[in-house]
This record gives C-alpha cells, sequence and structure tokens, in this order.
C-alpha cells in the first residue's frame, strides 16, 4: 500500500507540474504573438458577388433580386480609408487602439553586405499602443526612433547579418528608388522569422518609399479581453466590411499543438497513478483471499455485504486522500522550482527561465484522474469480499 501511495504521489505531481509547463510556454507564445502582429489584423476590403434570384408570387408576379453571395466574395487588397475604419471599430467595447501600417518588400544594403526584408510603415505612437515594441528593444530606444523621421527599429538577427548596429546608416531600396537610413533601435521578439526580416520606420518615409501615398496594408488591432478576439473579428468584418484575421486564426495550427502536447503529457504521467491503481488493485485482493475466514467471522457476526465492502473501500479512500494531499503539495514545489531554472530560449518566443503557468484546473485534473483510477482499483476487490459466503468459506468452496 506505501508502494501504491508514493506512486499516486508522484502521479499527481508531475501531472500538475507537466500541465504548468505546457501551459506557461503556451501562454509565453500567445502574448509574444498579441505583442508583435495584434489580437486582431484588418486587412483587404470584401467586395460582395451578387447571384441574381428570380422568384414568383402566388398571385403569378415575377419577382428578381440579387442576393449577396458570401462563398464567392472578392478582396481589394489593402484599407483604402484606414481611418474611417479605425473610427467605426473604437466604438466596440472590447477594442483598446488601432494601429494602420504599410507593409512592402525591401533590399538593404551595409558597408559589407546585402540582406531582403518587409518594411513596416507606423505612426509610432499608434504602433505602441498595439504592441510590445517598444518593451522588445534591446539597443536604442523609441524615444530616438521617435525623433528621427529618417531612422529605422531593425531586428537583432537581421542587424547581425548585415553586421550593423545602432547609430549606422544603410541604404534601403524599394520598386525603383533607393534611401539611406539610420539605425535608431534594435529588438528582439525572439521569434525568429520576424526578428531577420522586420524593419520598422515611420509611417512618412515608408509611403515615399513604397510609393503609395493613400491608404495601408493592414490594420493591427490590440483587445481588453484576447479570449473574445474572434466574436469582435466577426464584428469588425460586418461594420468596416474588411477581411479580419484574429490571432487564435492565425496561429489555430500552433494552438493546437499546445492542446496535443497538453494531453499527450496527462496520458503519459496518468500511467504512473495507473501502475499505482493496479498495484493497489493487487495488494486488496491478496488481502481478500488471505482474510477469507476473518470475513466469514465478521459476516456471522452481523456485519452486512455493504460494510464489508466500506472496510476495502476505506482503505483505497485513505490512500487515494494522502496521495492526493502530498501530491498537489509536490506538484506545487516542482512546479516552483522548474520556474527558477535557467532555460535560455529563442525561435518561437524568448525566455531566459522555464515558463510554467499553474492554474487550479491542473490540480483538479490530477485529483479527478487519481480519483477515478484508485476507485476503479479498490472496488472489484471490495465487491469480491462483499460476495463471500461464511458457510462457503467454512467448507472450503468459497470461490
Amino acid at each position: 500500500m506505501l508502494m501504491s501511495l508514493a506512486g499516486i504521489v508522484f502521479g499527481v505531481g508531475f501531472f500538475i507540474s507537466t500541465q504548468a509547463q505546457l501551459s506557461g510556454y503556451q501562454e509565453l507564445f500567445i502574448e509574444t504573438i498579441l505583442g508583435t502582429d495584434g489580437a486582431i489584423r484588418i486587412e483587404d476590403r470584401i467586395q460582395d458577388s451578387y447571384v441574381f434570384v428570380a422568384a414568383s408570387t402566388s398571385k403569378g408576379d415575377n419577382t428578381n433580386f440579387f442576393i449577396a453571395d458570401e462563398k464567392n466574395r472578392r478582396f481589394v487588397e489593402g484599407v483604402e480609408h484606414p481611418e474611417t475604419v479605425i473610427e467605426s471599430i473604437m466604438e466596440l467595447q472590447n477594442v483598446e487602439a488601432a494601429s494602420p501600417v504599410i507593409k512592402g518588400s525591401i533590399q538593404l544594403q551595409s558597408p559589407l553586405r546585402k540582406d531582403s526584408g518587409q518594411v513596416y510603415g507606423i505612426n509610432v505612437d499608434d504602433h505602441i499602443a498595439v504592441s510590445a515594441l517598444e518593451d522588445q528593444i534591446q539597443l536604442g530606444s523609441i524615444v530616438d526612433f521617435r525623433m528621427a523621421p529618417m531612422g529605422i527599429i531593425m531586428g537583432h538577427k537581421m542587424a547581425a547579418r548585415l553586421d550593423v548596429s545602432v547609430g549606422e546608416s544603410i541604404i534601403i531600396r524599394a520598386v525603383d528608388q533607393q534611401r539611406r537610413f539610420t539605425i535608431a533601435a534594435i529588438y528582439e521578439t525572439g521569434v525568429s522569422e520576424i526578428d531577420k526580416t522586420r524593419v520598422f520606420m515611420h509611417m512618412s518615409a515608408a509611403r515615399s518609399l513604397l510609393k503609395k501615398p493613400h491608404g495601408v496594408t493592414f490594420i493591427q488591432v490590440s483587445v481588453f479581453d484576447r479570449n473574445h478576439a474572434l466574436i469582435d473579428a466577426e464584428m469588425i468584418e460586418r461594420v468596416a466590411n474588411h477581411f479580419t484575421a484574429p490571432w487564435q486564426e492565425r496561429e489555430k495550427s500552433w494552438m493546437q499543438l499546445f492542446k496535443t502536447l497538453k494531453l499527450s503529457a496527462a496520458i503519459t504521467v496518468s500511467t504512473i497513478i495507473i501502475v499505482s491503481g493496479l498495484g493497489m488493485f493487487s495488494t486488496l485482493f491478496m488481502i481478500v483471499m488471505d482474510k477469507t475466514r476473518e470475513i466469514a467471522i465478521l459476516r456471522s457476526m452481523g456485519y452486512t455485504r455493504n460494510d464489508i465492502s466500506n472496510i476495502f473501500l476505506w482503505q483505497g479512500v485513505i490512500v487515494l486522500f494522502w496521495g492526493t494531499i502530498l501530491g498537489c503539495v509536490l506538484g506545487a514545489l516542482i512546479t516552483y522550482g522548474i520556474s527558477r531554472l535557467p532555460m535560455p530560449l529563442s525561435g518561437i518566443f524568448a525566455t531566459e527561465y522555464f515558463q510554467v503557468k499553474s492554474t487550479v484546473w491542473h490540480y483538479v485534473q490530477a485529483v479527478v484522474a487519481a480519483v477515478v483510477i484508485v476507485m476503479i482499483a479498490s472496488l472489484a476487490p471490495a465487491r469480491r469480499a462483499a460476495r463471500l459466503v461464511p458457510g462457503d468459506v467454512i467448507r472450503g468452496t468459497a470461490t
């Protein structure tokens, strides 16, 4: 029984700690995505296509009309009137801020090397309100960028590839022209694809470089409640008549991966509890086989079948109670200890330590799994003990 108790303690503890780790990395990934691409993106204008429908009334009159065909919608690239769109969506309760962005392909040339990337033309204050750009800056500052009309903010991977740093100038080419810009700041998001491609510059400079005097490529939106972004995106699409991309849809494959990893970890760690349950089943079953005469005496003294069954069930309950209590304590200690371990990581996010996010739900899941497994393991021996007939035990014919 002590081995079963130990198994439940470790099973519950490891269940809680592994779920906390996966939840921590998932939370960091979501925060990184929201800090770089926003909760919602408003992109191309929707151009509805219509289907001609001919109908007749009961009086024989013909009525012809058109209905919108949502399956065959067309899209006009970009947002032609961003100010109007932003004004309309800011009326929504959950929308916090919005930032228009011009995007385009560029070629960069430093004194030593060349590279390609994507330019993001922004209004500084608007973009800071919808992203974590200011917090992601490693060298330089947002103030330096704000004060430099021909300044840019570059990812640290791109800066390393071009062998440049803050204060140096580079040539940027786009369309059929080129401009010289000064590196005002260098940022790091932890997302490799972003850090080696994105270059931020002022909206006016981007318009001149890309020859886009009107409109923007997309509008980046931040919301107060990120879990409500899907519903907000649908409302924005109706209000603004533009295609919207909430973060849940943009990162659907990654969220499914985290969900799969959580389920896989739960199943794997639960095997420890299952093995403990099998050990408890074997122990209780052997006790029943070994104590048949004692059980018969108790039945002869007036104990009912339920009384005999409860004796063995209570053994399981006691082991389960202390196993889950000690397991939850162990899980909390492991989670705390892991959160203090250094673990430098970058690629899809940046972190220096193990990420954990422990919730009550993790403890509930672990306890429920232990309860189900242990009670199933205790029930069969308890029922067998309750079915023993005193006369059969005395005659030696009990089965």
